[in-house]
């Protein structure tokens, strides 16, 4: 637990514990007056409401006492430990949410400042598909396998069941890093159901929370904790969503705050394909199928790989026009003379001759016993 309680790392973590995560109005105080001020005004009964209820009633020391014993410490701006990607949130709203966060609850041997310089988010359905649990994985594994050697990425995602929990499981499989960002204390992670991998998370990777330990998911939590995935990631995936989704508003989230969106294309007559397809119709995600697709967007152009035209490249794709003439020539079972060739094709006969000789060595072209040339394929291709 951070030893260095200050007044502003205390009034930081005050507003957390009485106030609701991503409340706009409050925000935008703290900004304009600082959060000691803020907070005092809370306590003292300078401002009225739920806020200073709360703060009034509140019993700091005894909250932090139950972030230490469960290993949650706790992060503020300006710390080592404060991702820079937050600052987009600041003077940000959507639907009435909206701004920096006052803190951050943190869980886990992950540096989150470092691991979110190169991060992405894989977000969809709880109530996902295998086709979508398989994409997420794949997507993960392929993202951190790719930083190896180099910075990794690290795969951000909610914890939920579906989507986000492929995405983890294949972050950790890669093996690779992953950020878990919560909308509850991180005491009590909610869904009980996914325990075992939050139990993991927590010896090995990081789960993040704007709400302090004792507190349940609202949906108003899960709604602010959106945008924090969306800030933290460079780029977001959406793999599965219907109309009305989390991952729709984390898209939404996304795009307001500049980042990259993607989405991975579905099925015409699943419901899970509505939020996808949309974003990629209304020009608010680019369409992704894998790995490449997805780096293609969120490596820096000098790095990014090129993006396969047309599929992938085929020996006939790289022969010169003069050897592709001759080897058009040939028929694929009965062999034909180089005379043949020659009438066929207007070369003369040297000319035939010697092309036909660099195709045989290249693998292209056979000559049989007899001496008639034909298209070498797999099954006739001499060895």
């Amino acid at each position: 637990m951070n030893t260095g309680w200050t007044e502003e790392r205390l009034a930081r973590a005050g507003l957390t514990m009485a106030c609701e995560a991503g409340a706009w109005q409050l925000a935008d105080r703290v900004r304009e007056h600082g959060a000691a001020e803020v907070w005092e005004t809370l306590r003292t009964g300078a401002l009225e409401g739920r806020w200073a209820t709360r703060a009034r009633q509140l019993d700091l020391p005894a909250e932090l006492a139950l972030a230490q014993r469960h290993g949650v410490r706790f992060i503020i701006p300006g710390d080592d430990e404060w991702p820079a990607a937050l600052d987009v949130l600041d003077g940000v709203q959507h639907q009435g949410l909206g701004g920096m966060p006052h803190g951050l609850w943190l869980r886990g041997p992950g540096n989150l400042a470092r691991w979110c310089e190169r991060a992405v988010a894989i977000v969809g359905s709880r109530a996902s598909t295998q086709y979508g649990d398989h994409v997420a994985t794949d997507l993960a594994m392929g993202l951190a396998e790719a930083g190896q050697g180099h910075a990794p990425w690290t795969i951000v995602s909610g914890g939920a069941h579906g989507i986000d929990g492929s995405a983890h499981r294949g972050a950790i499989a890669a093996p690779g890093r992953t950020v878990a960002v919560l909308a509850c204390g991180l005491d009590e992670p909610y869904p009980r159901g996914n325990q075992v991998l939050f139990d993991k998370l927590a010896a090995e990777q990081l789960l993040v929370s704007e709400v302090p330990c004792g507190l349940r998911p609202t949906r108003v939590a899960f709604l602010a904790r959106n945008r924090l995935i969306a800030a933290l990631a460079g780029g977001s995936i959406v793999v599965e969503a219907a109309a009305r989704s989390g991952a729709n508003n984390t898209a939404s989230w996304a795009n307001a705050c500049r980042r990259v969106v993607m989405a991975v294309p579905g099925s015409v007559r699943s419901s899970l394909s509505v939020t996808p397809h949309r974003l990629v119709r209304d020009g608010e995600a680019t369409l992704v199928t894998d790995v490449n697709d997805v780096l293609a967007l969120v490596e820096p152009l000098v790095s990014a790989p090129m993006l396969p035209v047309g599929g992938p490249r085929r020996p006939l794709d790289d022969l010169e026009p003069d050897l592709l003439q001759v080897r058009e020539a040939l028929p694929a079972r009965d062999g034909i003379s180089a005379g043949q060739v020659a009438r066929l094709t207007g070369l003369g006969m040297a000319t035939v001759l010697a092309r036909l000789s660099r195709l045989e060595e290249a693998g292209l072209a056979r000559r049989d016993e007899l001496g008639c040339w034909r298209i070498a394929t797999p099954r006739n291709r001499v060895a």
